[in-house]
């Protein structure tokens, strides 16, 4: 079975969510989710979305100057300057859609402060920001005629055709089929699960940036992996919850295995410093006192107060049985978003015609080294409505068939053995976690493309293990590649 699309996009995050909604209502548009709807790393973000609407003390050029600092210079400078421009443009847009941000009592939106950020320009929702923007997207997707969402739908690959691109799928149902389309939006999201502790949700697993790789498209920074400073430190969950930087940007404590405060011996910004700078930090401080033990202490603050401001924090944290009213909580760094991925330029067109990439598995360069603390929802929207209107300039060009290219489910294959993402897992949080290890990344990126070259024999069957087994593989081999250079 096949069916044709004007467009396809795979993710249904608050990218994928967002260029469906600025595309025309004549085209057909196919959504892809390969596990259910929630299940999305937009739906996790707590901090908010930055930028500069409404703000008279505030400036694009304040905006701008933040993330190119916290970015280390790395950035693209015209990207940076695209998303703080037309921050306000979309704002307006996702406001008018019928997302809610926390307002002041005198009706103005209350905008929290980040590490790095110069200036109080967070909007959000409590702390679940990205809950209510990407549940407002979804909702309006809803209402689309012309959009067909398939949930729990993987895709196993996708080829370039002479007419767009061709990607083959596999649903709940175990049923294999082709759709074709002339356009096509890789919005999966990040790597999370490359690693054996993040913040992502299940679904990061890199597929994106593989499909991308393998169809010949360019893959730029992959290395520039983002570690959250403060991870709730459990120890037993490979999915950690995160505590918000919005917490330490209304006045919480770093403090060491010993209750003190250290940041004052790394950088002068303290608890405010960018997230790489705090993440080093409490490695090097972790190093000189010969623990991990750090905490994160803002229950100095009125309770009702953080109750209020940090309502799923608070309760998230008081059902592993820590108060953070009350207490001290246990944080570490872990892996939590990449700056890499597919490279893009301003319109998110990657170097493949009618390929694009937009959200966390693209490489726009506006966040550089390390991303600025909310800046992630605002490119996701930034630049998926600039791909959206992309596609659209192309329209009158497009051809009136669909070329279909050829697939093998290789259903009389062996199931991969057992053991190949957690091997990798256990190689990437040794060789590139935080500081990089470049001797063990060496020697692990040997092992890590012997796995590759068995996994691409072809004598497996192309099911949810395969696919997921590939894409961590991959992105591990091009990552270990970098680093070791």
């Amino acid at each position: 079975m096949s069916v044709n699309y004007d467009v396809v996009i795979a993710g249904c995050g608050a990218a994928g969510l967002y260029a469906a909604l600025n595309l025309p209502a004549e085209l057909n548009i196919l959504i892809l989710c390969k596990r259910e709807l929630p299940l999305c790393n937009s739906m996790l973000a707590q901090g908010g979305i930055a930028g500069v609407y409404n703000s008279p003390s505030d400036s694009i050029q304040f905006h701008q100057n933040d993330t190119l600092v916290a970015g280390s210079f790395k950035n693209n400078v015209e990207a940076v300057h695209t998303l703080v421009s037309e921050a306000a443009k979309d704002l307006e847009k996702i406001i008018g859609m019928g997302v809610e941000f926390d307002k002041n009592p005198d009706g103005s939106y209350h905008r929290t402060l980040e590490g790095g950020h110069s200036h109080h320009r967070i909007f959000h929702r409590a702390d679940s920001t990205g809950k209510e923007i990407t549940t407002t997207l979804l909702e309006n997707v809803r209402g689309l005629s012309n959009v067909t969402i398939m949930e729990n739908t993987f895709m196993c690959s996708a080829k370039k055709t002479s007419t767009g691109y061709s990607a083959f799928l596999k649903d709940a149902d175990d049923n294999y089929f082709t759709v074709n389309c002339h356009f096509m939006i890789l919005a999966t999201g990040g790597i999370g699960r490359v690693y054996q502790y993040t913040t992502n949700s299940a679904i990061a697993t890199g597929d994106g940036i593989t499909f991308a790789y393998e169809m010949g498209a360019k893959i730029k920074n992959l290395s520039y992996v983002q570690f959250h400073p403060t991870a709730f430190n459990n120890r037993a969950t490979r999915e950690c919850f995160l505590i918000s930087e919005a917490v330490r940007g209304e006045g919480a404590y770093l403090l060491n295995c010993h209750k003190e405060r250290f940041m004052q011996n790394y950088d002068k910004r303290l608890e405010l410093a960018p997230r790489d700078v705090v993440s080093h930090a409490i490695i090097l401080e972790s190093r000189k006192q010969n623990s991990t033990e750090f905490y994160l202490d803002i229950s100095y603050k009125d309770s009702e107060f953080l109750k209020k401001r940090f309502p799923m924090i608070y309760i998230n944290l008081l059902e592993q049985g820590w108060d953070l009213t009350k207490e001290p909580v246990p944080i570490f760094p872990c892996q939590h978003y990449l700056m890499g991925g597919v490279d893009v330029d301003g319109n998110s067109e990657t170097t493949l015609p009618n390929l694009y990439a937009c959200g966390e598995c693209s490489h726009t360069g506006v966040h550089g080294s390390n991303r600025l603390a909310s800046n992630s929802l605002l490119e996701a929207l930034v630049f998926s409505r600039r791909a959206a209107e992309n596609i659209v300039s192309k329209l009158d060009g497009v051809p009136k068939n669909f070329e279909e290219a050829e697939f093998d489910a290789n259903l009389g294959g062996e199931h991969i053995p057992a053991g190949i993402r957690t091997e990798t897992r256990k190689i990437m949080q040794n060789s590139y976690f935080v500081i990089p290890d470049k001797e063990a990344a060496a020697e692990g990126v040997k092992r890590v493309e012997e796995m590759l070259r068995d996994l691409l024999s072809g004598k497996y069957v192309i099911d949810a293990d395969y696919v997921l087994a590939k894409s961590i593989v991959t992105v591990a081999y091009i990552i270990l590649n970098e680093v070791i250079l």
